[in-house]
């Protein structure tokens, strides 16, 4: 009779308390949020390895400096000394310098005025092939194709050579014409290595950094 009546109690009780442990077992999952507590969050360091690419922000950063800074071709970078010689001679005063834009589709001056005299003829400053000759806009140019992906544009010059003709280092390509440079008559000379547009002095004068030796015997 005790035992029908402690079961029938026993029944009678909250599930809660009739089932030990049932609210939470100490086996129980945690839920989510209690999974991986604020204090356990990854640190700045692991969240972005040192073998993690640039973002594309900074990518784009060090493209545009680069762009402005040296904009000289592989040979340059890599230590070659000039080998070209100045298109005019004799060797004409820099009336306006290269001074790229930051970004490609924006103005700055993507080649070098050279000054002259008028009738002063034009001579390729390196052997190569005429790869245009024609006007673009208002101004009659002719490009000569150096090979190695570099090519020389002049500017307003006026040429009796065809596309196709193959001209040696210092060979006459043609007549400078006054217009280009408002206050002053210039030629513009550009260059471009592929598609890029680079310094055109590099290729005549020794752009390379100096670089100091320490003396012999010093400290």
């Amino acid at each position: 009779m005790k035992t029908s009546v402690l079961l029938a109690a026993f029944l009678l009780l909250p599930a809660s308390i009739a089932t030990p442990g049932a609210g939470l077992p100490n086996s129980a999952p945690l839920p989510y949020s209690a999974a991986i507590p604020s204090s356990a969050a990854i640190p700045n360091s692991a969240a972005i390895p040192n073998s993690a690419p640039i973002p594309n922000s900074a990518a784009g950063f060090s493209h545009a400096a680069v762009a402005r800074q040296g904009s000289t071709t592989t040979a340059a970078r890599a230590g070659a000394a000039p080998s070209w010689q100045w298109p005019l001679a004799p060797r004409p005063p820099v009336l306006r310098p290269f001074d790229p834009p930051p970004k490609p589709w924006l103005s700055g001056h993507r080649g070098v005025d050279l000054d002259f005299a008028a009738g002063t003829q034009v001579l390729s400053p390196e052997a190569g092939t005429v790869s245009f000759a024609g006007v673009v806009v208002d101004r009659p140019v002719i490009t000569i194709d150096h090979g190695g992906g570099l090519r020389s544009s002049f500017e307003p010059v006026e040429s009796t050579l065809a596309v196709g003709a193959a001209v040696a280092r210092g060979e006459v390509i043609g007549t400078v014409l006054p217009g280009h440079c408002p206050a002053a008559q210039c030629l513009h000379w550009g260059v471009r290595e592929g598609e890029d547009y680079v310094n055109p002095l590099q290729f005549v004068l020794d752009l390379r950094p100096s670089i100091l030796l320490p003396l012999a015997g010093g400290p």
